[in-house]
């Protein structure tokens, strides 16, 4: 018996998030343990009349291109690929890994070879976005994998994820039309500001964001949300910042990651765990070494870590700073085939707009 608050997650999904239209073209992308959420999907799809694509992929042909590939191979992006970016109306990601460590194995220079092929897809996704000819989506289907990596049941694992999603309540995209409301009386407040100065344990860091649009993250990109973001000024980030929480990147994790920076770019990068795979990324290309997104983390619905970003840099009272691909919608002009999201508890911690404190243990004061 199929669980009902997927069909709720369905229709928040296919009519607020991505507002989907008659005739329109929705691809749905997924592993195949995501079966039960992909047939809610295609109900409500067909119902409002547009045509939802199934696009399966397996973990199993990733990890065997990743092993066996050579260079050309895993830089190859097929025609029909771009030419299914052009044609679609609306596109969803469902997170499902029934193993989430099945890139272990890789040599991390791989997985930045491949990343960096990947990324004239997402360029022209973010083009036809701006365009408003394209909607966009990631979610997540709870797998016993996913669970495993939060440390909890399948059962416990799924009543956090729905939870997070406000799938509880009586109306959820009501819900999230009040999330909107009162994170976009924030963003309206520090988009007003010009120097933003984080401190926590370990942690001095100073960027600036005069010119620059802060987005009110309200569940339409990702879901669950609860997030403001902007993409700070490249060339003018300074200080040091040590991430509370292990930062996931193809499913391993680099544990105590702790960055200086100065005139934007990181000029130092250690951590106490898995500084291999760090040091590779951050020389995937000129743009890694820079901020492309900072953040505040606004779902109090996610109180603890799970090793899983779409929903770690949501945590209520947390921050979180992304290296690499900037928004340029919002005045971002770095350019990178890396965004890397990583996340600082600040339930010990302060945050001051152009000298004035507005965060304070993990809530906004203003």
């Amino acid at each position: 018996m199929s669980d009902p608050r997927l069909a709720k997650l369905a229709h928040v999904l296919v009519h607020y998030s991505l507002g989907l239209k008659e005739g329109d073209l929705f691809q749905i992308s997924a592993r195949p343990l995501a079966a039960p959420l992909i047939r809610e999907l295609c109900r409500e799809t067909l119902a409002v009349g547009a045509h939802p694509f199934v696009d399966i992929t397996l973990e199993e042909a990733a990890e065997t291109l990743y092993r066996y590939g050579s260079d050309a191979q895993l830089q190859y992006i097929p025609n029909v690929t771009r030419q299914l970016l052009e044609d679609v109306q609306a596109t969803l990601q469902i997170m499902s890994s029934e193993n989430t460590k099945y890139l272990s194995g890789v040599d991390p220079a791989k997985i930045a070879l491949r990343g960096k092929a990947g990324s004239e897809l997402s360029r022209r996704l973010l083009e036809r976005e701006a365009a408003g000819e394209l909607s966009w989506s990631i979610t997540l289907f709870p797998t016993q994998a996913a669970a495993q990596d939060a440390e909890m049941s399948l059962t416990d694992y799924e009543d956090f994820v729905y939870d997070a999603c406000k799938l509880n309540e009586s109306d959820p995209v009501s819900a999230w039309q009040d999330v909107h409301r009162q994170q976009q009386r924030l963003a309206d407040v520090l988009k007003t500001k010009r120097v933003i100065r984080l401190v926590a344990p370990d942690t001095d860091l100073t960027y600036h964001t005069g010119g620059r649009t802060w987005l009110n993250a309200d569940g339409k990109k990702n879901f669950p949300d609860g997030e403001i973001f902007t993409s700070p000024d490249e060339s003018k980030t300074e200080g040091h910042i040590h991430f509370t929480y292990p930062a996931i990147f193809a499913g391993r994790a680099v544990e105590g990651v702790r960055l200086v920076f100065s005139a934007g770019q990181v000029v130092n990068a250690t951590a106490d765990r898995g500084e291999e795979l760090l040091h590779a990324q951050l020389g995937m290309d000129d743009g890694a070494r820079r901020l492309g997104e900072a953040a505040f983390g606004t779902n109090y619905n996610i109180t603890r870590h799970t090793k899983n970003i779409l929903f770690d840099e949501k945590i209520g009272g947390s921050i979180h700073l992304a290296l690499g691909q900037s928004f340029p919608d919002i005045g971002g002009q770095n350019t990178s085939a890396l965004h890397w999201d990583m996340v600082c508890d600040m339930h010990e911690g302060e945050a001051y707009a152009d000298g004035e404190l507005i965060y304070k243990d993990g809530k906004f004061i203003i």
